[in-house]
């Protein structure tokens, strides 16, 4: 071989070698992406997760399937999600319950699985305040009048959720307890049919997102009794918050997106940056207004802060719910 030939060869190999990372970084992602949702079709989850995924799609310039999982109230898929190579192609949209899961193994007294810990929050899409509704054709007007039934009927009267130590069974711990209430649990597969098990009186209340609930609310076919708010929602002025009712609860269905532990800074900051451009754009944002969701977008670091006081109020609703 002529020396200037294997100089050059040499030089271009080190070339090559040397800019492999940065090329490696720069190329993500160069394949579809998963989203793992965790939940049936219907659940706040599913409604997000693929329009957010249709709009990422050309930002990103890579398709994004969505993979549902569902099974045991979220916890299967965050489990498959747990387990993923930590490589930006495999990610998880999942709800406030993800971070009782731990708590619930603990308390039946079973291996935990995986934490929050696990997870590396990503950003946080919705944040809906719960609101607790009843089937329009009861007589209850105001929560109030709920309670007292419920109180001169103990165990007399259902409530459906999504799921054992779903996100809709939490915050009905949380109510219970504060209105010393002792009320049946109707559990069903997810938020759809807690809701058709309401609307078909085949349980008396339920405690849903706002968007969740909202068409039916609209039809006049479910009343919203006390919203789990900070403050009162713009769009339903006339429901009264549970701290205005006098009971101290705030609870929220969010939304959000993580990665397993593990996966790169570069592609988690790249994750940020792109969802936080579809987040605020115009496609997502109709795709949620004509579901009547409205978008409470936060970052990697405020997604965290968050998430580190909501899972102390997790954590206490599922010790009230106890052992299954």
């Amino acid at each position: 071989m002529d020396r200037r030939d294997f100089v050059a060869g040499s030089a271009a190999a080190v070339a090559a070698a040397g800019s492999t990372p940065a090329q490696a970084q720069q190329a993500y992602p160069s394949r579809p992406i998963t989203f793992i949702n965790p939940f049936p079709p219907g659940g706040v989850a599913d409604v997000v997760i693929r329009p957010f995924a249709a709009a990422l799609e050309p930002v990103i310039k890579q398709p994004v399937v969505v993979d549902t999982k569902a099974g045991a109230a979220g916890a299967v898929g965050a489990q498959v999600a747990a387990s993923a190579k930590p490589d930006g192609y495999t990610l998880l949209v999942h709800i406030v319950s993800l971070l009782g899961f731990a708590e619930v193994d603990r308390i039946n007294g079973r291996q935990v699985k995986f934490t929050i810990d696990d997870f590396i929050p990503i950003a946080r899409l919705v944040a809906d305040p719960n609101v607790l509704v009843v089937n329009a054709d009861l007589p209850y007007k105001t929560l109030k009048d709920l309670v007292d039934d419920a109180k001169q009927r103990p165990n007399q009267i259902l409530f459906s959720s999504s799921g054992l130590y779903g996100g809709t069974h939490l915050p009905t711990a949380l109510f219970l307890d504060a209105a010393g209430l002792q009320i049946k649990h109707l559990p069903t597969t997810g938020g759809g049919p807690a809701l058709t098990a309401v609307l078909g009186n085949n349980a008396q209340f339920t405690i849903i997102s706002f968007a969740g609930a909202a068409a039916q609310i609209r039809a006049g076919k479910l009343r919203a009794l006390a919203c789990f708010g900070d403050k009162r929602v713009s769009t339903y002025p006339d429901v009264p918050t549970m701290k205005e009712l006098g009971y101290d609860i705030e609870f929220y269905l969010w939304c959000g997106l993580f990665a397993p532990k593990g996966t790169p800074d570069a592609i988690v900051d790249k994750l940020r940056v792109d969802a936080k451009a579809v987040a605020t754009g115009d496609a997502f944002k109709q795709s949620m207004g004509k579901l009547n969701q409205d978008i409470h977008y936060l970052d990697q670091a405020d997604f965290k802060s968050f998430i580190d006081v909501d899972a102390k109020r997790v954590v206490r609703a599922v010790q009230l719910i106890g052992k299954a």
